[in-house]
């Protein structure tokens, strides 16, 4: 049994060694690397349930974004009194999957007017080459 073992230990250690060599060859030749491309973009925040056009603490919001990016997201931040309350960051490119409203309220925010600032960002989709598009900032009334 031990001597099965090592042969496969054996083989997958021969395959792990020709897997690097090929991909250190291919970028010896000039493989491809991660982009770095500057991306741009814009977005205006929507009120999603607001019936006065104004928005209010546990009412919803998203934003309108567009990208040269293709994968942009938006981080929303939220202050009362200078005190950091809520934070969370959608995806607004085609194929996110989850939620792309923001419901204004959080454990730490159980009410009461804040202040919010929006950062329209991309990354790579690894996570790799953070840009800052845009930003805005809003009031969020009781």
């Amino acid at each position: 049994m031990f001597g099965k073992r090592l042969a496969i230990f054996a083989l997958l250690f021969s395959f792990s060694i020709l897997i690097l060599a090929s991909s250190e060859a291919v970028a010896a030749r000039g493989g491809k690397k991660p982009t770095t491309s500057t991306n741009t973009g814009s977005f205006s925040l929507v009120l999603v349930d607001s019936t006065d056009g104004v928005a209010h603490w546990g009412q919803h919001v998203t934003f309108n974004a567009t990208s040269t990016a293709a994968y942009y997201f938006v981080r929303l931040d939220c202050y009362q009194n200078g005190v950091w309350v809520y934070e969370q960051s959608n995806g607004l490119y085609v194929g996110w999957l989850w939620t792309k409203n923001f419901t204004l309220a959080s454990t730490v925010w159980s009410g009461g007017a804040a202040d919010c600032t929006a950062l329209l960002y991309s990354t790579n989709a690894d996570g790799s080459n953070f840009q800052s598009l845009a930003t805005m900032g809003f009031h969020v009334a009781q």
